[in-house]
Formats: C-alpha cells, structure tokens, sequence
C-alpha cells in the first residue's frame, strides 16, 4: 500500500510518461493483464488509457486490473490512470 508522499512522487513521475495501453471494447482480459503485469515488471510506472466504447470508467478499469495483477493505483484522471508495481527484477523508482 502506497502512501499519500510516495503517491504524489508517483504521480509527479507519471507526467511525462506516454500512454501505452488502450482498454478498448474489448475490455479487460487476461491477455492485457498479462501485458500489463510484463511492462510493469521492465517499467514499474505505467499510464494507460480507457477508450468510450470500452464500457469502464478510467477509476473502474484500474480498480480492476490492480487487483488482478497485484499493482496499485497511482492515479485516476479522466480517461487516463497509472499503475505502480515494485520491479521483482530491477528496480528503477526509489520510494522512501
């Protein structure tokens, strides 16, 4: 569980980040999760976007991704969110 500091500092990184995953109308699968899971895993920080036909909202989609993939939520903006996971292999963000 991430903290109110070390969620700010996350979010304060996430700024710059490009979106790279879209929740299309597809919804949310195992095989998006399974991609999301491998690009936190290289990254730790991730945004993703939910498109309007998806059926989600932003704050729902995360909500349900966090839980299936183990990660926390950083932020909910809009259509946008990011995802926070601990790298098992090399860590890259700092949290105090």
């Amino acid at each position: 569980m991430l903290t109110s500091k070390q969620r700010a500092y996350l979010r304060a990184l996430s700024q710059n980040l490009d979106t790279i995953f879209q929740i299309g109308k597809g919804g949310i699968t195992e095989e998006i999760c399974n991609q999301l899971a491998n690009a936190l895993e290289a990254r730790e920080l991730v945004k993703a976007r939910v498109l309007d036909n998806s059926g989600y909202t932003a704050k729902e989609a995360a909500a349900e991704i966090a839980e299936a993939i183990g990660c926390d939520v950083v932020s909910c903006v809009g259509t946008k969110f990011v995802l926070y996971k601990e790298s098992v292999k090399k860590k890259r963000i700092e949290l105090d």
